[in-house]
């Protein structure tokens, strides 16, 4: 599954968003407490800080098959530490208390901003796209009297988390766009992952939804939102997928041995954050560059108007 691809070059046009158009049983040692998370680097195991974008139970499923393959490969002990939410991650990585985090862009940024020692180790490629970037989405019952985003004002709408990319950010740098605030709307929830932010409307507490295709996807397959009671409002320019991040501090033969394992990994081993996985590539900094410019972006725009 070793594929590499120009990242940046293929996902600059997210800053371009602006101007888009709508359209159980699990062993303890692979599962830390996150209550008694220490310095990761200090540690023989290898701790992995995972940002919950699932069910814990379906997101220790998905994980348990990686942990195994890590351990083969690199022939140390690995524990994952799924944490409680985004910025438990973040202050992770800034206390040094994991060795690599699955995290999204906007993390990614934040931590780099406030001091983390992490750089990108690999981002996975999308099934669908084959390449990794994926789309962010705002969703609406398919029988909904929502057309477009306009019609959203008055409405209750549930965004994932404020350090969401996917969630939050670029739907909001949509709305700004169409002159639409978070005080335009009847109510604005925040349920905190993908999967819970979806049920909301499922479920009727909400009339649209914002999280991205590959996850809307992965509901339908479950039979909760589909295309014959949901419907896509409106989707964005390509977003570079979430990074899994590596500490600088780690030896460079442990960062060149952890490269080539997620380069090889086999057939069968799920992204754990959710992406309907075709393999990984790697990636750097820079192809986070856009995403980093959106909200200067953003107030540039509101500041010219």
């Amino acid at each position: 599954m070793k594929k590499c691809y120009g990242l940046f070059s293929k996902v600059a046009v997210v800053v371009a968003l602006l101007l888009c158009g709508c359209v159980g049983g699990f062993g303890e040692r692979h599962f830390a407490n996150t209550d008694e998370v220490t310095k990761g680097t200090q540690s023989p195991q290898l701790k992995i800080g995972v940002l919950p974008t699932q069910t814990k139970t379906e997101q220790k499923r998905m994980i348990k098959p990686l942990d195994d393959y890590l351990e083969k490969v690199l022939g140390r002990r690995v524990d994952f530490l799924i944490a409680e939410d985004y910025k438990q991650v973040v202050d992770w990585m800034i206390e040094q208390k994991v060795d690599m985090a699955y995290v999204e862009a906007v993390s990614y940024i934040e931590a780099r901003e406030r001091g983390a020692e992490f750089e990108p180790l690999v981002a996975p490629i999308d099934k669908y796209t084959g390449r990794p970037w994926y789309r962010a989405a705002i969703i609406v019952k398919a029988d909904s009297s929502i057309k477009n985003l306009t019609d959203l004002k008055g409405k209750r709408i549930a965004f994932v988390n404020k350090s969401s990319t996917s969630g939050y950010l670029m739907q909001i740098a949509a709305l700004k766009e169409n002159v639409i605030e978070l005080s335009d709307f009847a109510q604005v929830i925040f349920p905190g992952t993908h999967a819970k932010t979806e049920a909301t409307l499922f479920e009727g507490f909400v009339d649209a939804v914002a999280t991205n295709i590959p996850s809307y996807i992965k509901r339908q397959k479950i039979g909760r939102l589909t295309s014959v009671n949901s419907r896509v409002l409106w989707q964005s320019a390509p977003v570079p997928h979430s990074p899994i991040l590596v500490s600088q501090k780690l030896p460079p033969e442990t960062i060149k041995d952890l490269k080539r394992a997620f380069l090889q990994v086999p057939e069968g081993i799920e992204d754990i954050v959710g992406t309907e996985l075709a393999g990984y590539t790697l990636v750097e900094d820079a192809d986070y560059e856009p995403i980093r410019q959106l909200p200067i972006n953003m107030k540039n725009s509101e500041g010219a108007k």
